[in-house]
């Protein structure tokens, strides 16, 4: 996403959340490990080979990866894992069989790739951006298309269902997603819905590459579009201009806080946004927004501290959910529902443009 302005911190002077429960240093740094095994088996097909069969058959599995895959570094993950309690290794090792707890990982990993393929550059990178020998953006990068693939990731396991009972309440024809990624969700959304079409928008050049992929994949070239643009900026160009002019209903999920970066557009962002599809009148719009400084947990949720702690290093500012509701209501957009969504002090809502 464009990022349109750099404040020196992403979180207000005075916030400092409700301090829970110390993490130790043992759960730190196990769970510094952890992550990384998490997303090498995702990586590595492993994780998807155990959700279709419960259990993965190991010399198999190295048979069908080839030879250039390393079988001692595999069965050391896949170690590493059942020392997690993750998977249980049975026949020496050649046997390995998913847990109740590995499942729940599983339907979780859309997080470890998010945060270990997208975003560890970033985090491990925290002392350079510190001493001003990086800059985010110029030689510290995310990796765009593993934030995306984390974000399809976790609509899949536990967003998608949400979504799909809003979407039942809302007619559409031609849906637009704004920030698409790779494009799961349009094509999910649009392939349930017979003679529908859409529009999957991202910034990101990998990420619309990996789109195209999953439209065809899904069956959906002649109905659903993968097109690199800025959200704000697509109706300005002539190669998109009609197919923007026919979206009655616009999606966009944990993109808003991007746009909302820069406190000078910050109170016109919707406007613009309804300027920018002027026959929307449907925006159906989530974000994961700043904690309250009042809530009292005895632990951290996942999620919620490397949200932060990312977008506070890129110099994106978040917003509580007070702040959305004013910006919403200043462009004349009407909460019809609103509901929790999924991912820690995630909302989603239904607006209708009036």
């Amino acid at each position: 996403m464009t990022l349109l302005h750099t404040p020196p911190s992403a979180l207000p002077a005075d916030w400092y959340g409700s301090a829970p429960a110390p993490i130790g240093v043992d759960q730190a740094f196990n769970g510094y490990v952890a992550a990384t095994v998490v997303h090498t088996l995702d990586r590595l097909g492993v994780l998807d080979r155990l959700v279709e069969q419960q259990t993965l058959d190991v010399p198999e599995f190295m048979r069908s990866t080839g030879p250039a895959v390393r079988e001692r570094v595999v069965r050391e993950v896949l170690r590493a894992a059942a020392v997690c309690g993750w998977l249980r290794l049975e026949d020496d090792g050649d046997t390995a069989v998913l847990t109740d707890a590995g499942r729940e990982t599983v339907r979780m990993r859309g997080y470890f790739t998010w945060a270990v393929g997208g975003y560890s550059g970033l985090f491990s990178g925290a002392a350079q951006l510190a001493t001003g020998e990086a800059t985010f953006g110029v030689d510290l990068l995310r990796d765009e298309a593993m934030v995306a693939l984390g974000s399809g990731q976790n609509d899949r396991s536990f967003m998608a269902g949400t979504l799909d009972d809003v979407l039942r309440g809302v007619d559409f024809h031609t849906i637009a997603d704004l920030g698409s990624g790779i494009s799961a969700r349009v094509s999910r959304v649009v392939g349930g819905r017979p003679g529908t079409r859409g529009l999957g928008l991202d910034i990101s050049g990998p990420a619309t590459e990996l789109g195209h992929r999953t439209i065809a994949d899904a069956g959906l070239d002649d109905r659903v579009r993968a097109i690199q643009a800025d959200v704000l900026d697509v109706c300005h160009r002539d190669a998109h201009r009609d197919a923007i002019a026919g979206v009655d209903t616009v999606m966009s999920f944990f993109l808003l806080h991007d746009l909302l970066a820069d406190p000078e557009t910050r109170p016109q962002l919707f406007t613009r946004l309804r300027e920018a599809f002027p026959a929307a009148r449907t925006f159906v719009l989530a974000d994961t927004m700043l904690r309250p400084d009042a809530e009292d947990s005895a632990t951290l949720p996942v999620f919620s501290l490397g949200y932060e702690l990312a977008h506070a290093l890129m110099g994106v500012p978040l917003h509580t959910k007070e702040t959305y509701e004013e910006l919403f209501a200043a462009a004349g957009l009407h909460p019809l529902r609103t509901v929790a969504f999924g991912t820690p002090h995630s909302w989603l809502y239904v607006l209708e443009a009036r």
